[in-house]
């Protein structure tokens, strides 16, 4: 029981000035008690001061985990590095790291989730820092933002391009990890931790290997503690050799409002007639017409808002195994989840660590991806990681830079306008009222996808919204399918500022998408 420590003694051993790497994403297994335990060491004593965190995924929410909050203090944080941050409705108070970031009080970077994993692999094998393609053109580009979200971030840049064998690549040169702060289910005296009640094993062993590596120290928060020689050797996900310290949390939860569900760590599989259809209304009716770009067989990625209710489409249409999801968390198959419990899923095929999946992801292997936007221009360029005015409202890009890298096809759904009021009929879809503005919009505030890269790489991108589909072609966007009830040239062209043209032969997209029932639709 050596290395069983309570959660202050664990912060009492962070030094000053250390870089932090936080294996989380939002609630999900989110090392709560030990960041807690760090910001209250900081309110006693003043330290540890001027740490940097690396969060390859968000730690925390808005919605009962405060993870990052926990120590977002000036003079304790001074730099994060993450692929996502906490984020919410604008009901809420914007969390203190949100704060923070507008008010220039920390350098805060936005870094895409897998890149940042491949930094933690790199610097644990001594490598000369990350090379990649990913993220080239967008926001991560030193030609734009270079990852940086505030002025302070921008005076101190943390990649660059280069030229290596003829070709232009991004370089993240190596942050150096020296605390690791992860959470499992159950540790044993040694220190082996399994996760058997985690809904993903995210990529802390990634993590620990990187701090190990370079002499740092790595704790461990979990549920339990057993006996040494206890756990079943193919279980231990992290081996005892590279735990310092263990802090016990037995009401740990295992994402928000979750305490815990043995579905979601794949311990029992649910009836498939247990799940939720979605909901009726013009969103499911994106979600229907983005799932019939679906074939029997393929395997597909899949984001947050109206795309994630397209596997519940899938399950309404009765082929609910048609398609095999892969998510950033790591499961792989079955049905994700939605709500608090977005990046788990039931009934999954396996789990996969992150890392593994991101490297998955960014060499497109997979058949298609199915993300929102929150605004598109006129070069095809999507912005789902910022909007200046509230910037809690977006996560960041998360995974979003490292899926679209690559991806053969990519299917964003959104609404065409921003708080339009449309009538769903069964002979069609109505614009009541006209919304605030348009979606699509001359230059986006934040390019989190390249228009310019997909055409030049050849992907296949279209845009499914509640008036029309649009495909980005060498002559911009074109609405190739009107939806029934629309007038074209007021609802679409005129609605867009003429930045979204219709196509001389576009067809009526297909009622059965206002169906009450099934749409009969067939993979």
């Amino acid at each position: 029981m050596g290395k069983l420590v309570t959660a202050a003694e664990a912060a009492a051993r962070i030094a000053d000035g250390a870089v932090v790497t936080i294996s989380s994403s939002s609630a999900l297994g989110c090392p709560d008690k030990v960041l807690a335990a760090i910001g209250a060491r900081f309110e006693a004593e003043g330290h540890p001061r001027g740490l940097t965190t690396l969060n390859p995924i968000a730690a925390g929410d808005m919605y009962g985990v405060k993870g990052i909050d926990h120590i977002a203090k000036d003079g304790l944080l001074v730099r994060i590095v993450a692929g996502s941050y906490p984020s919410g409705s604008s009901n809420l108070p914007m969390p203190d790291i949100w704060r923070m970031i507008v008010e220039d009080r920390v350098a805060a970077y936005n870094v895409p989730s897998g890149i940042l994993f491949d930094m933690h692999r790199d610097v644990a094998a001594r490598r000369p820092g990350v090379l990649t393609k990913v993220g080239l053109e967008t926001f991560v580009d030193p030609i734009r933002e270079g990852c940086a979200m505030n002025a302070v971030a921008a005076a101190a840049p943390i990649v660059e391009r280069a030229e290596f064998a003829g070709e232009t690549w991004l370089h993240f040169p190596n942050i150096v990890p020296n605390v690791c702060i992860l959470r499992a289910t159950t540790a044993d005296e040694r220190g082996n931790l399994t996760y058997e009640h985690e809904g993903a094993y995210l990529g802390g062993l990634d993590q620990a290997i990187a701090v190990r590596n370079h002499g740092g120290l790595v704790i461990a928060q979990v549920k339990r503690m057993t006996a040494a020689g206890s756990l079943r050797p193919h279980d231990v996900r992290v081996p005892g050799h590279l735990v310092d310290l263990i802090v016990l949390d037995p009401d740990q939860k295992q994402t928000t409002e979750t305490p815990y569900d043995p579905a979601i760590s794949g311990e029992v599989m649910r009836p498939w007639a247990s799940f939720k259809l979605a909901e009726p209304g013009v969103e499911k009716v994106i979600a229907r017409r983005a799932a019939m770009e679906l074939r029997q067989g393929m395997v597909a990625n899949l984001g947050f808002g109206i795309s994630a209710m397209v596997p519940r489409v899938l399950l309404e249409e009765g082929h609910a195994q048609a398609v095999t999801w892969a998510i950033e968390q790591g499961a792989v198959g079955g049905m994700p989840l939605t709500g608090f419990a977005f990046g788990c899923a039931s009934n999954a095929d396996a789990f996969m660590p992150s890392p593994n999946q991101f490297t998955y992801f960014q060499g497109g292997g997979f058949d298609m991806s199915f993300l929102s936007f929150l605004e598109v221009d006129v070069a095809g360029n999507v912005n789902v990681s910022k909007l200046g005015k509230k910037p809690y409202l977006t996560a960041g890009c998360g995974g979003f830079v490292d899926i679209t890298a690559h991806a053969k096809k990519i299917v964003f759904s959104g609404w065409f306008e921003a708080g339009a009021e449309v009538s769903l009929e069964a002979d069609g879809l109505r614009v009541v009222k006209p919304g605030k503005f348009s979606k699509f919009v001359d230059q986006v505030e934040h390019v989190t996808f390249s228009g310019g890269r997909a055409r030049a790489i050849g992907q296949d991108v279209i845009y499914v919204t509640e008036r029309c589909v649009i495909r980005l072609t060498d002559a911009g966007l074109v609405a190739t399918e009107v939806m029934p009830g629309m007038d074209a040239e007021r609802d679409i062209v005129a609605a867009s500022g003429g930045r979204v043209r219709v196509a001389p032969d576009a067809v009526r997209m297909p009622l059965a998408l206002l169906s009450d029932g099934p749409m009969g639709w067939v993979p």
